[in-house]
């Protein structure tokens, strides 16, 4: 799933598939790539099972199939929260470094303070 999100034309399809069914014709007036590689792009998305498609008479629609999407979402977000919290631990820990920092500095950069 993750690789077939990591192209930017395929981020775009997704993005218009979010606000409706489309045709591959549909998809391919915004994008400035040819009909032919918006339907290869497709067939990635659809094997990760980020899209379905249907066929209404000779019309074949996109859609967004929103699950997998909204698990790898919530995959990140626990993640997301994991490093917001280790960061916050090293900012502080920085911050109490940079207060004690400035008193050893003087210490060991002025000799008059050794003796």
């Amino acid at each position: 799933m993750f690789s077939a999100l990591s192209d930017p034309t395929r981020r775009a399809i997704i993005a218009e598939l979010a606000e409706r069914d489309a045709t591959v014709t549909e998809l391919t007036a915004p994008l400035s790539i040819s009909m032919p590689a918006v339907s290869r792009h497709l067939k990635v998305l659809e094997r990760a099972a980020l899209i379905s498609r249907s066929r209404s008479g000779k019309w074949r629609a996109s859609h967004l199939e929103s699950a997998p999407l909204r698990e790898a979402a919530d995959w990140i977000e626990r993640y997301r929260r994991l490093w917001d919290s280790s960061l916050t631990r090293l900012d502080e820990h920085l911050a109490a470094v940079q207060a004690a920092a400035p008193a050893t500095a003087r210490t060991a950069d002025d000799p008059r303070e050794l003796e």
